[in-house]
């Protein structure tokens, strides 16, 4: 276990370096092939200068040594070709380690967390909120619940006995006589008339007076 949780980062530190001294070959590789390159070049030169020299034989040597340069940077460049394909290869074997690690962390990190909330675990946190859920609604009712003499009420005969009043306050407003609307003058007539008063049921002492000072404000 610890050399796998130390060695990784060794691995990845060897796969940096590794690019890193294949980046180098490949600059130095680069500058000689520059230089055959000058080389190759400098020998055309003078196989030229031979040429108009009448010095043919010098001038075939300079282009052999042109040949033999060519055939170096040609080399050179397939070197090249080499590197950068071991780089690559190198590159996307890193990617395809670090994904895997990526995606191992990953699911170890999703085992974790199912092992520490297993359908168990979650089925008895459940059980135990809807009980304590139910005693709450018990304490809730118990607290809201009549206590004393007042827990001895009947409901039954306090409806009935609200009834008997309701019936008791109309009985009373039917019985109680409406307010006498105030009377109407009655208009002037000749002495020695009395006017006319509809027919009344019996009056009683207010309603006689009452009557009594009409009939003498009219004369």
């Amino acid at each position: 276990m610890f050399s796998r949780l130390f060695g990784k980062p060794k691995e990845q530190t060897n796969a940096l370096a590794t690019l890193d001294k294949l980046n180098e070959t490949i600059e130095m590789l680069e500058k000689k092939e520059k230089v055959l390159l000058k080389k190759a070049a400098a020998e055309v030169e003078k196989a030229k200068e031979f040429t108009r020299a009448k010095n043919k034989r010098a001038a075939i040597q300079c282009l052999k040594r042109k040949k033999l340069y060519e055939q170096q940077i040609e080399q050179l460049g397939n070197f090249q070709l080499r590197i950068h394909d071991q780089m690559i290869m190198l590159e996307g074997a890193k990617a395809t380690t670090e994904t895997v690690d990526a995606l191992r962390t990953g699911a170890s990190a999703m085992k974790a967390m199912q092992k520490a909330t297993n359908i168990d675990d979650v089925d008895k946190t459940m059980d135990e909120i809807n009980e304590q859920t139910e005693n709450m609604k018990q304490i809730q009712e118990a607290l809201s619940a009549p206590i004393g003499s007042a827990a001895d009420f009947d409901e039954d005969e306090l409806e009935a006995e609200l009834e008997e009043l309701e019936g008791a306050e109309l009985e009373a407003e039917l019985l109680t006589p409406a307010t006498t609307a105030p009377a109407t003058p009655l208009p002037n007539v000749p002495s020695g008339k009395q006017p006319l008063r509809p027919s009344a049921h019996k009056n009683t002492a207010e309603e006689d007076e009452l009557a009594a000072l009409q009939a003498e404000m009219a004369l």
